[in-house]
């Protein structure tokens, strides 16, 4: 299994790095001149993302609810700003099968709660999130097991439920892994449930669309900068560099060869390369 995690976690590193790219064409704008000029506040608040997720090395929520909100206030001012006489209050809170501490239940069910409700963007924007707290700030694993979690998680359906869920099993046993991927998905239900009425008028608001384009732009530049971390201790060698590379570039050139099928390559390249060389 050794052997097939070194050559899996180079690939998924490709391949999220790619994903991340595709997320950044279409949610702030391509990498041309006359688009990044159109949109240079929402580059700023990609870029800054980006550099504070590498300096830092853990989602920053502050930040992104900061952007939106910068953002907002600049594109599309609610009526509040507009009358200094209203002023809102915002409120910030800011390994057996049956093997589990009921203190690390209630640790992961608050950590995965907050994931749930304060991560935007696509499935992929979770990972810096959970990247922060179960490596750098709860210690629950090391750097090798968070890549595995991930590496496990694209070779299957719904990789969000599967990587919250893996995690949960590898902290808490069973109970650690239901309690995960139920506190993950509670507070999007609940959000649904409670705006589904009002959902059309709340879409159609400038202003908290411009709030959601602000998060969305600092969000996908933290993923970016979390791929770079883990990038840099996951390609340990020339072998696993070639892996991640030649990822990236079949995902570039070809859309008939899908990502299970670049890791299941990869973990036999693994296998091979570790035979060769243990």
């Amino acid at each position: 299994m050794q052997a097939v995690f070194y050559g899996v976690s180079a690939s998924v590193i490709g391949i999220i790095a790619m994903s991340a790219y595709k997320l950044s064409i279409k949610s702030v704008t391509e990498f041309k001149p006359k688009a990044i000029l159109s949109k240079w506040l929402l580059w700023l608040l990609y870029l800054s993302g980006v550099v504070i997720t590498v300096i830092t090395q853990r989602e920053e929520v502050l930040l992104f609810i900061g952007s939106g909100i910068l953002y907002m206030i600049v594109k599309a001012p609610p009526a509040w700003v507009k009358k200094p006489g209203i002023i809102p209050v915002v409120l910030l809170s800011g390994i057996g099968f049956w093997e589990f501490d009921q203190s690390v239940l209630v640790e992961l069910g608050i950590f995965f709660v907050k994931a749930g409700a304060f991560v935007f963007g696509s499935g992929l924007a979770i990972v810096p999130f959970l990247h922060g707290g179960v490596v750098e700030e709860f210690k629950w694993l090391n750097e090798a097991q968070f890549v595995d979690a991930v590496a496990v998680a694209m070779i299957t359906p719904g990789p969000v439920v599967i990587t919250v869920g893996f995690i949960g099993y590898l902290v808490a046993g069973f109970p650690g892994a239901a309690v995960a991927a139920l506190a993950t998905y509670l507070p999007c239900y609940l959000f649904t449930v409670m705006l589904a009425p009002s959902f059309k008028k709340i879409a159609q608001n400038k202003s908290i669309k411009a709030f959601v384009d602000g998060i969305t732009a600092a969000v996908i530049g933290a993923l970016v900068g979390s791929v770079i971390i883990i990038g840099i201790r996951s390609i340990i060698d020339i072998p696993t560099l070639l892996i991640g590379m030649a990822a990236v570039l079949v995902l570039v050139y070809t859309n008939k060869i899908k990502e299970p099928l670049i890791i299941l390559a990869a973990a036999i390249i693994g296998i091979i390369i570790k035979s060769i060389k243990p």
